[in-house]
């Protein structure tokens, strides 16, 4: 075994060391990974403190650009050797490594821009291996798989919500009127959003029985806006499950694999049994 470690390449044991977290060096690397994001988020979130002295900012500002200058040498390193490096490069993971180190350059000359790399917590998901978790990162392919199967069905029915909001929101104008605040249709309009979605913030509220009986109705009707897509995305999730034991998953990050003729997962690279 130890020869076998020594006759691989350097881009092999880099490729075992980042994509596979079933050795030691790969578990180390990602525990590492880990540790590094969780550090740069607290410190983006210390950033944010108008209280935090100037001097504790620039130990934050060091620290931010270490973690991106690492984050840079990771990326590129996964760029050298995954197999495929376009199919990466337009992964969801790749993308979000990228948007991991792309805001930090960027606020070299956009002001702010940094307090982006809040997006580094994503790369949470690459590490959930880490703690064997990798079946959940599977759970939420099989959600994503849902929602784009539902898609379409969902797409109508917010087209339905859409025309009840507007509906409303012009009927609670004609109602209600200026004397309660409805100033216009889409002041009128944005209160029916809010009250249909039940959050109620309450700076715009009917005082006449009629607009108190049609918000009431439409409170009501609210719930059925909640239950109605979810019970589009349960049963688009019972019908996956039921058909998911015919499906072939990724061994290395468990990533649902549609391509039946596929040798290696887009995701992570690994090798597939057939």
């Amino acid at each position: 075994m130890g020869t076998d470690q020594k006759s691989l390449s350097l881009k092999e044991k880099l490729f075992i060391i980042i994509f596979k977290a079933d050795t030691r060096a790969g578990r180390a690397f990602d525990i590492a990974l880990l540790w590094l994001i969780l550090i740069s988020i607290l410190s983006i979130f210390l950033e944010s403190l108008p209280s935090l002295s100037k001097d504790y900012l620039e130990y934050l500002y060091w620290i931010e650009w270490v973690i991106t200058v690492l984050f840079t040498i990771e990326y590129i390193a996964r760029i050298c050797i995954v197999r495929s490096k376009l199919k990466y490069l337009k992964s969801f993971f790749g993308i979000i490594d990228l948007l991991a180190i792309l805001p930090a350059y960027l606020s070299i000359f956009i002001a702010g821009s940094q307090f982006a790399l809040i997006l580094r917590i994503f790369r949470l998901l690459r590490v959930f291996r880490v703690l064997n978790l990798g079946r959940y990162v599977g759970e939420s392919y099989s959600l994503l798989n849902a929602l784009k199967a539902s898609r379409f069905k969902i797409t109508v029915f917010l087209e339905a919500v859409l025309v009840i909001v507007v509906i409303v929101g012009t009927l609670m104008y004609l109602i209600e009127g200026e004397i309660s605040g409805f100033d216009s249709i889409p002041i009128s309009v944005y209160w029916t959003i809010v009250t249909l979605t039940t959050v109620g913030f309450g700076d715009i509220t009917p005082i006449t029985p009629l607009g108190r009986v049609v918000a009431s109705l439409l409170m009501l009707l609210g719930y059925g806006v909640i239950a109605v897509p979810t019970g589009i995305v349960s049963s688009e999730l019972a019908r996956t499950r039921s058909t998911k034991g015919n499906e072939r998953s990724c061994p290395s990050c468990s990533i649902i694999i549609e391509d039946e003729d596929a040798n290696y997962c887009k995701n992570c690279g690994q090798e597939l049994e057939h």
